[in-house]
């Protein structure tokens, strides 16, 4: 049985939507790592008796618990207060905490308004957590079954806190079998498409199947307990390797580092040490934007061609005859061109679709792809890109 470990953020500007939780999703990525389970993720506004009430709640169901937000100086920061009151245990000056908020200030030569003494008032019991980044110290106490960690909300700070003394206590505070999640980065398919290809493999109710859509690419994940048979482990994810085939531009959590399209590419594009031209239309620059840093793109423009509503053989001539003359008079390896066709109406319509062709001309000839992209403009834009992009990577995949 997993232990249990929940995350409970607090501040009005959760509740009410005006920034997303992101100190959540990067935390029980962390905890799945680990080997806890993630049973909850809360989050209350700046109200003492809900606070109250949640801590009590947790203190007696969950074996973990990672608190961020109000930890601040001012009066809606109400975390270590909440704990006091809960728990009828006094808060006490930490003289430590106090001199560190203190040389926070000096060192940027500011004075120190009266109101951050509140933050060096701790529970008595607590462990202090120092923080070298901002003035909000943390600190970790056991009530009840939980161990509570409270960390400041500013993400930076909490991340370089739990890094630096959270992460190094946890062997010793619980006994962790870390999971092992595997997780198939793919570009070109939906969710359903993806179902379909994987829906008669046979998968252990021991392994925990999971799906994530993103704007840029959809993942595919398989959660295996610490114990599960090494071989079997192999062959599952084989199988959904070969269903899948060359959907999948990355697998995350076989050792080798991963990252999105662009990553990969940029990996593939340095091993063969080639460059490359681009000649961009529906994407209107956004695809030089993403490759930003990469110095295999050596050239790239935007360029407006109204193909209008020509047969798709016409067009395919003219991005052909185009590509070979840029690659003429460049000095690039490959060349890539985007043209579509379709009025301004199709353009700017959510409904319609745009179609797309794309030309890739390396030192092995002429790639081409054809793609029909519906969705708003920015929509279009960026699966432009994307497939553009696309092209290339399965070129490069494959040679």
């Amino acid at each position: 049985m997993k232990l249990l470990l929940e995350i409970f953020s607090q501040g009005e500007e959760l509740v009410t939507g005006q920034i997303v939780d992101t100190n959540a999703a990067w935390l029980s990525q962390q905890a799945v790592a680990l080997g806890f389970r993630v049973a909850r993720h809360t989050a209350v506004g700046d109200n003492l008796s809900e606070l109250i009430a949640l801590l009590h709640d947790i203190a007696q169901r969950a074996d973990c618990c990672i608190c961020t937000g109000g930890l601040g100086p001012t009066t809606d920061d109400l975390t270590a207060l909440a704990v006091s009151e809960a728990f009828n245990i006094p808060l006490l000056f930490d003289e430590q905490a106090y001199e560190q908020i203190a040389q926070f200030f000096a060192n940027r030569q500011r004075e120190m308004p009266a109101s951050n003494r509140k933050q060096a008032m701790l529970p008595k019991g607590a462990e202090r957590l120092d923080n070298h980044w901002g003035t909000a110290p943390g600190f970790s106490i056991k009530l009840g079954r939980c161990w509570f960690v409270f960390l400041p909300g500013v993400p930076m700070e909490m991340k370089q806190m739990f890094q630096g003394q959270i992460l190094p206590s946890f062997p010793q505070r619980f006994f962790l079998k870390p999971s092992l999640l595997i997780t198939f980065k793919t570009f070109g398919a939906g969710e359903s498409a993806l179902q379909e290809f994987i829906n008669t493999i046979e998968i252990s109710p021991l392994v925990e199947l999971g799906f994530r859509a993103g704007t840029d690419d959809v993942h595919i994940k398989l959660l295996f307990p610490a114990d599960y048979p090494k071989q079997d482990m192999q062959s599952l994810i084989a199988e959904f390797s070969q269903r899948l085939g060359d959907f999948v531009f990355a697998i995350d959590g076989l050792g080798e580092e991963t990252g999105d399209l662009v990553y990969e590419i940029d990996k593939l594009m340095k091993a063969r040490n080639v460059t490359l031209g681009v000649i961009e239309t529906l994407s209107h620059g956004l695809l030089a934007a993403k490759c930003m840093g990469c110095d295999w793109l050596l050239s790239s423009s935007y360029q407006h061609y109204d193909m209008g509503s020509e047969a798709i053989i016409d067009v395919m001539a003219v991005a052909e005859t185009m590509a070979y003359e840029y690659k003429k008079n460049s000095v690039t390896d490959y060349v890539l061109l985007q043209f579509y066709t379709g009025d301004k109406d199709s353009l700017h319509s959510k409904e319609k679709s745009i179609e797309m062709y794309v030309v890739l001309l390396t030192d092995t000839g002429l790639h081409k792809t054809r793609h029909l992209i519906a969705g708003p403009i920015q929509r279009k834009q960026n699966q432009a890109a994307l497939l553009s992009l696309d092209l290339l990577r399965r070129y490069l995949s494959a040679k």
